[in-house]
């Protein structure tokens, strides 16, 4: 009997899984969505640290490493974050059931294609993971503004509480985008013009 590959099947099941469960939401965000978003994030913060700080870090990489970041959620499903990070013991157990998941994903493909998914679910390289972090944090940022500029209060909290975290990362490519690009998240469309 053939062996069936069940990994983009589920891949595809990442618009299914709701963020921000424990908060009310103007508009929902998939699972997909924000790992779209965090490559496009994690992408410039590389091109970023490249060009202006001197760094080399591997820009398809660092992108790659960005879509796929929260594909373990697609089996575990999305821990919200003041749970998640609660007490050391609840995020511990939590980053086993992530590699746990990420080892159940990559049985789905073939064995010779798992050494090409396994550096995309779970990068060796610190600087990529390191972006990819920076990247997911400036995401969950960007959605506490647009839900803030649709006057949902719910979200003033997690937005200071992000941005405290983003600048405590001390990155000068995350500084340098949280300067010259995030005030624009904040402007309507006719603004943008």
């Amino acid at each position: 009997m053939k062996k069936r590959n069940h990994f983009f099947a589920y891949m595809s099941r990442m618009r299914f899984i709701q963020r921000w469960a424990l908060m009310r939401n103007t508009f929902a965000e998939n699972v997909q969505e924000h790992s779209h978003t965090v490559a496009i994030l994690a992408h410039a913060l590389a091109v970023i640290r490249n060009r202006y700080y001197g760094g080399n870090v591997d820009e398809g990489q660092v992108a790659v490493a960005a879509l796929y970041h929260d594909a373990p959620e697609i089996l575990t499903g999305d821990m919200p974050t003041p749970i998640k990070y609660h007490n050391p013991a609840i995020r511990d157990a939590y980053r086993q059931v992530e590699r746990v998941a990420e080892e159940k994903l990559l049985g789905m493909l073939p064995e010779d294609l798992r050494p090409g998914y396994r550096a995309a679910l779970a990068p060796a390289a610190v600087e990529v993971q390191e972006l990819v972090r920076a990247a997911d944090k400036l995401s969950a940022y960007i959605k506490c503004v647009e839900e803030l500029k649709a006057g949902n209060d719910e979200f003033k909290k997690a937005a200071q509480q992000t941005m405290d975290a983003m600048v405590d990362m001390k990155l000068p490519e995350l500084e340098y985008f949280m300067e010259h690009f995030l005030p624009s998240y904040r402007l309507t469309l006719d603004e943008l013009e």
